[in-house]
């Protein structure tokens, strides 16, 4: 039954969460190498995703799911976790969180410019100016605004930011393939993906933690990797007008800095606004006419 308040709600509730992660992230890795807690929130999340889908009855259906698609969802298990936390936890633990973030929160871009050689879509221009909108934001972000002097500017930490949107979205595109219902997949997905984190974790012996580290992995396994896509999903779903409830995911990024102001300690700079505001103003203006 479509229920448009309590779709609100819970999409307020879902940009609530999702917008303490980048704090999070950078608080865990003052105690955790971003393998260490790759391993340890990954290892959380599965147990959640595994509750949730015994919750709703879901084994059954897995199993008899065509094997087809439970191989494909193995094998985004490489993307996600394994490849996409590494890379994002890698960027935060060189970059301030007010740059990793924004930077990240691109992948939708990444994913729209991907959409047209993987997906046969044609390129619109809106796409492109949108782009350019977004890309001057992170150009603004990175440099603290200071266009002309890249000095101050980890150039490692800023690919790898980026490098993450691309594979975020390769793992979406190949996502919205899939048949399976969406806690069962990520399970699928963790259930590949973390024990080769861990196996990579422990070849490095690198897998090292303390009590804050691993309570830090258990606030972004639980947040980030678990329950949090989940309510996202039943607010999208009982929503009658699913553009109303997605459009919140745009006050996320800014309630973020909030967080990594007053939580983190990190003092948000005035180009770090203006460069967010550019971010999502092309991602907005570029989705309203696809819609």
């Amino acid at each position: 039954m479509k229920d448009q308040r309590r779709a609100t709600l819970l999409g307020l509730v879902t940009v609530l969460l999702w917008s303490t992660v980048a704090t999070a992230f950078k608080l865990a890795l003052r105690h955790l190498s971003p393998v260490a807690l790759l391993a340890w929130s990954a290892t959380v999340s599965l147990l959640v995703l595994a509750g949730v889908v015994t919750a709703r009855r879901g084994w059954t259906v897995l199993r008899r799911a065509p094997r087809r698609d439970l191989l494909q969802a193995a094998g985004l298990g490489v993307l996600n976790p394994c490849l996409y936390y590494l890379i994002l936890f890698e960027a935060y633990d060189r970059l301030p969180a007010q740059v990793a973030q924004p930077l990240n929160y691109t992948w939708a871009l990444t994913l729209t410019w991907l959409s047209v050689p993987l997906l046969g879509q044609r390129p619109r221009a809106r796409d492109l100016l949108a782009g350019l909108v977004c890309y001057a934001g992170v150009a603004v972000i990175s440099t603290g605004g200071e266009l002309r002097d890249w000095r101050g500017v980890d150039p490692a930490g800023v690919a790898l930011a980026l490098g993450s949107t691309l594979l975020w979205a390769l793992y979406w595109l190949g996502n919205a393939r899939s048949r399976l219902e969406p806690a069962s997949g990520l399970l699928v997905n963790f259930a590949v993906g973390t024990p080769l984190v861990l196996l990579y974790g422990w070849a490095r012996r690198d897998l090292g933690a303390d009590g804050p580290g691993l309570l830090g992995a258990l606030y972004v396994g639980v947040v980030e990797m678990g329950v949090t896509f989940v309510i996202w999903l039943t607010a999208l779903k009982l929503a009658r007008d699913t553009s109303r409830v997605a459009n919140l995911i745009f006050l996320s990024p800014f309630l973020s800095l909030v967080f990594i102001q007053f939580v983190l300690g990190e003092a948000v700079r005035p180009a770090t606004l203006g460069g967010l505001a550019l971010i999502v103003g092309g991602l907005a203006w570029q989705g309203r006419e696809r819609g």
